[in-house]
Formats: C-alpha cells, structure tokens, sequence
C-alpha cells in the first residue's frame, strides 16, 4: 500500500552508499495554501531534503469533532498546487486509510518501507511542536524521525522548547522561521464563503478547483477584466 502511494519514490535509500532525506508535510491542506509550499521549500533547503512528500489527512485525528472537506478534494487540491515543483509530491497514503489517521502510523509505514539510509524529516508548525509530547505514542515517534517546526517571525520557542525537555522524551526538532505562515486555510475559508479575494493566498491552480467544485459555500466569484477572482 505504501509504495502505490508513493509512485515517484521507489528509488529512495536505493544507493547504499549516501544517505537520503525525505520531508513529509503533514496536513489537512483544507485547503493547501502558499503558506505551505512556502515552508516545506525553505526546510527541503535548509535541512537538504531530496524531496518533501506532502501527505493529506484523512480523518484527522485532532479535528473529528469539526467539518472538514472531504478528502478526494484536499487531496486534488494539493496534487495541483505542487506539481510545479519537481522536489514535491503527493500522496494518497492517509486519505486511504481506514480509520483516524494518526501521524505514528505514517511514519511506522514509511520506515518499514524504506531502508535505514533514508532518514524521515516530518514537518508542522510550532504550535503544534509544543504539543508533541501528547501525541499518539510520542516516544515512538522520537525514535522514527526528526522533527521541523516551522515557526512565524516572533514566536516564542522556548515555550515549546521548554515542554518537550520537561517530558523526557528525546525528540529532535529543528526550527525554522517562515514569514509566509501568517497565511491560514481558515482564512482562505472564510473569506471564499464571504465572496473575497483569495489571490496570493494560494495558487490558481487551487482557486480554480474551489471555484469549479463549489467548496466552502459555493459563493459567486468576482469577475475583473473577464478573469475570475476569488
């Protein structure tokens, strides 16, 4: 299952000899936003990732109790935003799953998958970095894969710093600052059902989907100079 999944990385840990590096985004991506591809670009260069392999939630652990898009559409959404970019790709992995999806799964998955020089680099935001220590079998997970959080410019990190020291549990995590994560799906939400512009927010690619698709509330698009602004 994890290799029809994964269709453009069989070839990784193939050269015994070097090791490789593979980024996973993890996300609802509801929808996927500059934002994201924004930070999963800065850690494919800053910790060398050969590539970064996004990974749309299925049933999301953390938000059983809220509305979220279905998953054939976050995912076409997210297949569209980054197949520009030849160090990114997509994956059904989650979303064709059974069950909640829970991160530990994922990453036993890709490890029994792979050999042992292709190290796992798992990417989230910061707040949610500070709460890894409640994760689902969080130890095991320190062991599978280094952790990237991606911070805004100002935050505190020593909050997050702090727990994770506090509980023990031997998580690596490296940080990096993105300017671009002011940007929210929540607000990329909002303002589609308010009839707003979405533009920079998010690729074409994507406001063409949602546009085409009636997603969040189906509201009529602007129209300037024939081209359709969301």
């Amino acid at each position: 299952m994890v290799q029809s999944a994964l269709p453009r990385l069989p070839e990784m840990g193939a050269d015994p000899e070097r090791e490789y590096r593979l980024g996973i985004m993890g996300g609802t991506f509801d929808p996927i936003h500059y934002g994201h591809l924004v930070t999963a670009e800065q850690a494919r260069e800053a910790l060398a990732l050969d590539l970064v392999l996004f990974m749309p939630a299925g049933k999301p652990a953390f938000k059983q109790d809220l509305d979220v898009t279905d998953a054939e559409d976050r995912y076409a959404m997210t297949v569209l935003a980054t197949a520009a970019n030849t160090a990114f790709d997509a994956s059904r992995f989650e979303i064709d799953r059974e069950g909640v999806t829970y991160t530990i799964d994922t990453l036993r998955a890709l490890r029994e998958h792979y050999p042992a020089n292709v190290k796992l680099f798992f990417i989230t935001g910061a707040d949610a970095v500070a709460d890894l220590v409640t994760w689902h079998d969080a130890s095991e997970m320190a062991e599978l894969a280094t952790f990237i959080a991606a911070t805004r410019p100002g935050y505190d990190i020593d909050t997050a710093r702090s727990r994770i020291s506090a509980s023990g549990v031997p998580f690596d995590v490296r940080y990096i600052e993105i300017p671009a994560l002011a940007i929210s799906s929540s607000n990329i939400r909002e303002r589609v059902s308010r009839g707003k512009s979405v533009r920079y927010l998010t690729s074409e690619s994507v406001i063409g989907y949602i546009r085409k698709n009636g997603l969040y509330n189906r509201h009529v698009v602007e129209r300037v100079d024939g081209v359709a602004k969301m």
